[in-house]
């Protein structure tokens, strides 16, 4: 016996992912360019003011959307990690 209407919450669930992977994938394409244009113009990998105003800017939308902030800053933060040592890689490169 299946639960219809759990199946259909799933595909929802599912749809999201899709999207989520899809709108990650595009971020990373427009950040490796930046890590490019920084690493040929000589700016650090960084931008700590940048990264602030960013994760101060999500909570307050994380708000108004009613989900955790707690956890849109640790996400955010997670994706601004792994941008960073993107943009090293291309300095060293």
């Amino acid at each position: 016996m299946t639960d219809d209407i759990l199946k259909g919450y799933r595909k929802s669930i599912d749809n999201i992912d899709a999207a989520l992977v899809c709108l990650l994938a595009e971020r990373f394409k427009v950040t490796q360019a930046v890590g490019a244009h920084k690493a040929a113009t000589g700016m650090p990998a960084a931008d700590p003011g940048r990264e602030d105003a960013q994760i101060a800017r999500l909570r307050r939308l994380s708000e108004e959307a009613e989900l955790d902030p707690e956890f849109s800053e640790k996400f955010l933060r997670f994706i601004i990690d792994e941008v960073i040592r993107h943009h090293r890689a291309a300095a060293a490169a």
